[in-house]
């Protein structure tokens, strides 16, 4: 973890010096704490306030440079790799090679998740929110005030996808291998779709669908407004014409070198390749069946995934967008291909105990009946 903090600070030297050539969020969120003259509360509000009214009593107590302010907020990038160790590590004990390499190493020094988690905008803080979130989860009772709190951040920051995890956490929880008794199912049940019931315009004026008569027709036609405003852009892709499984390959894969927009998405293509050859290592017959029986966690990350790629093939056509948004959610998907190879690896070695015990067991007999 030392060395991951050094690497991520590395991100943070680059990144500096690539929004010195390059325009970025940053310096708007910079201008306006730095020039804001009211209360701290005046500030508050949902998306992009958010960040704003998360830097402004750091830049009251000192942190007043933009490098500094940078920096505060890498470092609560971070914090969200630290957490994503710590669920990990707690809930896979066992150590996977995959190409020769340790795989928690290798998730954990992913270049892209790093270049968006540096800096003072939303990446950095909803990393830190989901990371937390998620770790505490695993152990609500008690993890409590973590949970409280990285709901808020998440909540705050993207309204829709605390709703996105929120849904998944439940999901995940009821359908896993735990026995839930029915009064709680409900109980949960009910109190998920009262809390999304009192937060629906705050969800829903994400993309300004709060006052809308046919939600459905308001969606699609904001995917379609989202869609041809993105895909304008020099990295924009037609993804309004392409059939669902080919937007979620995009959403998932791309750029891959032959659709590279930049010398930046050439680099971000060698990992969309290891995620490719990731991904192709639950393609497998017994996976389904993985799934079914695995852990509530286990398929609360699926549901995540799954459910925000979903929503986010609808909304976008622009690559430089995809890459950042998409490092939000693959840890979920990674955690899952991990377990699926611990728990191949676990009942192997399972297997080949059994096979040693009956071996010995039919040494005894034999020398017993000598």
């Amino acid at each position: 973890m030392n060395l991951l903090y050094v690497y991520h600070s590395l991100f943070y030297v680059f990144y500096m010096w690539y929004i010195g050539n390059n325009p970025s969020d940053s310096k708007g969120y910079y201008d306006e704490v730095s020039t804001h003259t009211g209360s701290w509360f005046e500030l508050f509000g949902t998306d992009t306030h958010f960040i704003d009214f998360m830097g402004y009593p750091f830049y009251t107590l000192g942190i007043t440079s933009f490098e500094a302010m940078m920096f505060l907020f890498s470092w609560f990038g971070f914090i969200g790799f630290l957490h994503a160790y710590l669920f990990f590590r707690e809930n896979i004990p066992i150590k996977i090679k995959v190409f020769n390499v340790d795989f928690l190493t290798l998730l954990l020094f992913l270049p892209n998740m790093h270049f968006w988690t540096v800096s003072f905008a939303k990446g950095s803080s909803i990393f830190m929110g989901l990371m937390i979130f998620t770790y505490a989860i695993t152990n609500f009772k008690k993890r409590y005030l973590i949970l409280i709190l990285s709901s808020f951040i998440i909540f705050q920051i993207r309204p829709h996808m605390f709703m996105f995890v929120a849904v998944g956490a439940v999901v995940g929880y009821l359908s896993g291998k735990a026995k839930v008794p029915l009064y709680q199912k409900i109980g949960i049940s009910i109190g998920l779709l009262v809390s999304l019931l009192l937060v629906q315009d705050t969800i829903l004026g994400v993309v300004g669908l709060q006052d809308s008569e046919n939600l459905v027709q308001g969606f699609e036609n904001f995917s379609e407004r989202r869609s041809e405003d993105l895909s304008t852009s020099s990295s924009g892709v037609d993804m309004q014409s392409y059939p669902l499984p080919v937007k979620i390959f995009t959403f998932w894969f791309r750029p891959l070198f032959i659709d590279a927009p930049n010398f930046m998405g050439i680099i971000i293509s060698f990992e969309n390749l290891l995620y490719l050859l990731l991904f192709i290592k639950i393609l497998k017959k017994d996976f389904v069946k993985f799934l079914m029986k695995s852990p509530s966690f286990v398929k609360m990350s699926m549901m995540i995934f799954l459910s925000t790629s979903l929503a986010m093939t609808f909304i976008m056509s622009n690559l430089g967008i995809i890459m950042r948004q998409k490092s939000m959610v693959m840890y979920y998907l990674f955690f899952v291909i991990y377990y699926y190879l611990a728990q191949k690896k676990y009942d192997k070695i399972i297997k080949l105990r059994q096979r040693r015990k009956s071996k010995l067991k039919s040494e005894r007999e034999v020398l017993a009946s000598a």
